[in-house]
């Protein structure tokens, strides 16, 4: 397995919070990643240990000793919502691909968190068949996007209002660049935490955006918000 020194630690106290994740009643592997397994060193990994790793959330080795539920801020139907994080997935770990390039471990689906409000935490199954099937139509057509790494169906019964139900549940592990958002940025202005910001600058532009490094700090920021624009 790739692992890094796990960057993130650095961040999550100010940016995150621990969580558990949720116990599924029943745990079948419906999809895996084995492409992408290889390049971030788990293309080895025998089935239990993916049902291991996957659905249970046991923290792989050498990396987070538990999961991280991310705080952020946004706009909701136009109005600024200083309240949101994420509801029903969590940062599980972060590995290296065969380049070197840092990348996250996150979920969908996988339990409630202090920022769930009033949703039960889970993913219906065919919301994350949709999910593995459009992320990798997007990779194909050279969309540079989130990866869908596993699906595992949980056993439990959903009630959704947008769809026939009761329907299935599962669990999605996803691979993406990075878990911070705009808004993460935004909750540090509300905030007026000069301290925190100039945190997330550091470990955006050290880990994601080298060549917007400055000596300067207010440089350094405008430098990292035209790079992740020009790279959007």
């Amino acid at each position: 397995m790739n692992t890094p020194d796990i960057p993130f630690h650095a961040l999550a106290d100010d940016f995150a919070d621990a969580v558990k994740p949720a116990n599924f009643p029943k745990q079948v592997l419906r999809f895996r990643n084995i492409r992408w397994a290889e390049r971030v060193g788990l293309g080895a990994l025998p089935d239990e240990y993916w049902m291991l790793y996957f659905a249970s959330f046991e923290p792989l080795p050498g990396n987070l000793t538990h999961p991280l539920a991310m705080r952020y801020h946004g706009h909701q139907f136009g109005v600024y919502n200083p309240d949101l994080g994420d509801g029903r997935g969590f940062l599980f770990a972060q590995v290296r691909d065969d380049s070197g390039r840092l990348l996250d471990l996150g979920t969908k689906g996988s339990g409630q968190t202090p920022w769930s409000r009033q949703g039960d935490g889970r993913l219906t199954l065919k919301g994350g068949v949709r999910e593995v099937l459009a992320a990798s139509y997007l990779e194909a057509l050279g969309v540079n996007t989130s990866k869908a790494f596993c699906l595992v169906e949980t056993g439990e019964e959903l009630w959704r209002n947008d769809e026939p139900s009761p329907t299935r549940s599962a669990v999605l592990t996803r691979l993406s660049h990075s878990h911070i958002r705009f808004g993460t940025f935004q909750r540090c202005a509300y905030f007026e935490d000069r301290a925190a910001m100039a945190k997330l600058v550091d470990y955006c532009v050290e880990n994601f955006h080298p060549q917007a490094d400055d000596p300067d700090m207010a440089r350094k920021a405008c430098r990292l918000l035209e790079a992740v624009t020009q790279a959007t």
